[in-house]
């Protein structure tokens, strides 16, 4: 470097520009041609630029850029010793201005090559001669290091308009001398490949690349002090003109390929169209490109042709197209709100299916609880499948599947033929117990899947209560009965109704268990009491149940034979002993018991009803009876005492001497033992529950629900009355529904009949000037 070789660092001689820039400007000219060049030879350049940034001269080293606030001429000190450091900060504006002038001057002589290309042509000659001016313009800036870091870095703090460091000069000269008057044609051969590329030809996507990374790099502010870079260029250049060109073409393919081809097919066009966008995304245009690109081709390709999707969506679902279905799915869930119709028609369709399903087989299901539940499960697992796998379990969807099953299943022809509401519940109890007296679900798997299976209908049941009230009634028959196939199946049902419902659901259900556990122990201490004394002359077993817990009638009139008067005399006494004060009410329709048979050929032994089994003893006295004289020796009801009468009838255990049709008995009908009576099983189970019973017990049930209800119902309007004070009557209605929700759907008129019941008990009262206003009263 050159210097003075004093000690002063001020004292530098003057170098004017004309003394380096004869030998600068050929270096410049070295670099853009991208000529070798070492490193002797880019020192030397270096040092140019180095050696006149920091001369000094007193008359014309304080050289300043235009609009500067220190005229020409002048140092910005009134101190001596720092007018040479001052000055030189400000040497730089004539090098700075005559390298602009230099690579304008380069690029107008490429323009004259390149102008009057198109096309590839014209997208060679731009993409070449940028990567070749990027390079050297890059070389160049090293060169001019120390006028960056000095004077240009000193005029942008300053705020000068205008000045860049020398790559960003570089790029703002080409952008201003060559971009500009080539960029339309540039820009269109562009968009002429991409449709090539869209029409399935090969194309050369590097053309692409290449200009569009240009076009990004040419996005500089104009205040470019760090290099920040911004997307105007780009955008207006080529992002607008691209998103109309994709929007034109589209739309033309879109409406032409529709109108010859069915939607399906389309569809796998619209899905493979928007993939290639995608993968044009990644390839060649910019990443910011992506959201407009896919919305663009969103609304073209899919958005406008909503209402042909929506029509091929039914006949879809129709024919089972799951396929077709999921790729719908897709393509409209891309459109804000796009899937509003579908759900709705989803739903519609779920419906219309079930109740045709349900339909077809009411006239059976009525009484067949199996068919019923597996009728409704069928529906329920396609359509489940179809949101799991073609809708991606979208929650839309799911809650188009719970919307549509809610409503066939608590009304559709089953419910309308029985003219109640609450015969689904009542059915799916049934099936429950059907289920649960199966030796089939001792299977584990089995039983899991099984279970589920109940709790998703379960889920639905708007009547929850009407279920309860079955389920329990015929869990204690099971209890009662030891009909029940696998307690872990028992204990399993009752936990997951207690996850779906809550404690207070099951709580009488767990009951009843714990008074099985605990007759089971009372059974072995009577045992011991009555071994410790006179053993009975037959074996005796009993349950006792908490009146509380079991859904239990009170027992039927009914003389016990006196083959067991001494064994129920003797509990009863030992019973009355251990605890004190209690009462025991005996449920003979309950009991059951085994008959050992001494008068046929072989000897059998009858599973039998008490009731059964006090009829039969009858006839160690005699063999034969009136049915008047059974009745009475029984002391059992004329209709309960028939339906007994006839079953064993239809055993042929006994027979009618002068009445064929056993149907047909009437009170002077002689009923005898019939000794020709034959089985093929030497243990008989005849025991079969009493028709007439299972009526009335029925329409007990169904009486029971209505005023449980009218209680949950009164509980909860005390409940949110004691907590508000004041409530409108509208707003206590949904405040009523909403509470009572998870167990039934409360009518309208008996939550106004409740109303009325609870201002005739003085729990709350009309306020008086204020329309429909209930006021609490303490």
């Amino acid at each position: 470097m050159q210097h003075n070789g004093g000690g002063n660092p001020h004292a530098r001689r003057y170098i004017g520009l004309d003394q380096i820039w004869e030998d600068l400007q050929k270096g410049i000219s070295q670099v853009y041609a991208r000529q070798s060049m070492e490193k002797k030879r880019y020192m030397e350049l270096y040092t140019h630029v180095y050696n006149y940034c920091t001369s000094v001269d007193q008359s014309v080293s304080a050289r300043q850029a235009p609009n500067s606030s220190t005229p020409p001429g002048r140092v910005s000190t009134t101190k001596k010793d720092s007018k040479a450091m001052t000055g030189a900060q400000f040497v730089g504006f004539e090098l700075y201005k005559k390298l602009k002038q230099n690579l304008q001057m380069y690029l107008a002589d490429k323009l004259k090559a390149g102008e009057n290309l198109l096309n590839e042509d014209v997208l060679l000659f731009y993409t070449n001669q940028w990567e070749d001016y990027r390079f050297s313009s890059r070389v160049l800036n090293g060169v001019f290091g120390y006028l960056n870091r000095h004077w240009v870095k000193r005029e942008c703090d300053e705020g000068r308009k205008e000045i860049y460091e020398i790559y960003s000069l570089a790029l703002v000269i080409w952008r201003e001398n060559l971009f500009k008057p080539l960029n339309k044609q540039v820009t269109s051969a562009v968009l002429n490949l991409i449709e090539k590329e869209r029409n399935g030809e090969t194309i050369n996507t590097s053309l692409i690349s290449g200009v569009l990374r240009s076009y990004v790099a040419l996005g500089l502010s104009e205040n470019e002090q760090n290099r920040t870079q911004s997307l105007s260029v780009y955008k207006e250049a080529f992002e607008s003109n691209f998103l109309a060109d994709t929007e034109r073409y589209f739309t033309s393919e879109s409406q032409e390929f529709l109108a010859a081809n069915p939607v399906t097919e389309y569809m796998k066009k619209a899905e493979a169209r928007l993939q290639e966008e995608e993968r044009r995304v990644q390839l060649y245009l910019h990443e910011s490109t992506h959201d407009q690109l896919a919305r663009k081709c969103e609304q073209v390709l899919i958005e406008q042709h909503l209402e042909q999707f929506h029509a091929e969506f039914q006949s879809l679902l129709n024919d089972d197209k799951n396929e077709d279905l999921g790729r719908m799915f897709k393509l409209v869930s891309k459109i804000k709100d796009g899937l509003g119709e579908l759900k709705t028609l989803l739903e519609a369709h779920i419906h219309n299916q079930a109740d045709v399903a349900i339909k077809q087989c009411a006239d059976t299901a009525v009484n067949d609880p199996k068919l019923y539940v597996q009728t409704i499960l069928d529906v329920h697992k396609k359509y489940n499948a179809l949101v799991q796998t073609s809708f991606d379990n979208d929650s839309g969807f799911v809650a188009a599947l719970d919307i549509a099953c809610g409503r066939f299943i608590n009304k559709n022809a089953v419910t309308t033929s029985a003219k109640s509401s609450s015969k689904s519940p009542e059915l799916l109890a049934r099936y429950c117990d059907t289920l649960l007296k199966s030796a089939k679900v001792s299977e584990d798997a089995e039983l899991e899947a099984t279970l589920k299976e109940v709790l998703t209908v379960f889920r639905y049941i708007e009547d929850k209560d009407v279920f309860q009230t079955f389920y329990s009634k015929m869990l204690a028959r099971r209890l009662v009965q030891h009909t029940s196939a696998s307690d872990d199946a028992e204990a399993q049902m009752i936990s997951r109704l207690k996850q779906t419902c809550g404690f207070e659901y099951t709580s009488k259900l767990q009951r009843m268990f714990q008074d099985v556990d605990v007759s089971k122990n009372l059974n072995e201490r009577f045992r011991t009491h009555i071994a410790a004394s006179t053993p009975l002359d037959l074996d005796f077993s009993i349950q006792v149940l908490s009146s509380g817990s079991w859904p239990f009638q009170q027992s039927v009139t009914f003389r016990l034979p006196v083959e067991l008067e001494r064994s129920y005399q003797r509990f009863t006494t030992f019973y009355s002993q251990a605890h004190n004060g209690r009462k025991l009410s005996w449920l003979y329709q309950m009991s059951k018991g085994e008959i050992v048979t001494n008068c046929f050929k072989n000897r059998y032994t009858f599973q039998a009803s008490t009731f059964q089994m006090a009829i039969l003893l009858q006839y160690n006295s005699a063999t034969s009876y009136t049915v008047q004289q059974l009745a009475e020796n029984t002391q059992l009801k004329m209709e309960i005492l028939l339906q007994v009468l006839i079953h064993l009838l239809k055993c042929k255990i006994l027979q009618c001497k002068d009445e064929p049709d056993a149907n047909n008995l009437k009170p002077h009908n002689e009923i005898e033992l019939f000794l020709g009576y034959r089985s093929k099983k030497l243990r008989v189970n005849i025991n079969k529950p009493v028709k007439t019973e299972q009526k009335q017990e029925q329409e007990v049930t169904h009486k029971h629900i209505e005023e449980d209800r009218k209680m949950l119902i009164q509980a909860a309007i005390v409940r949110i009355m004691k907590m508000r004070k004041q409530q409108k009557h509208q707003q206590l209605l949904s405040e009523v529904l909403s509470q009572l929700s998870s167990r039934f759907k409360p009518r309208v008129p008996i939550i106004k009949k409740c109303i009325d019941t609870l201002i005739e008990k003085e729990y709350l009262e009309r306020v008086e000037g204020e329309k429909d206003m209930y006021q609490y009263l303490a």
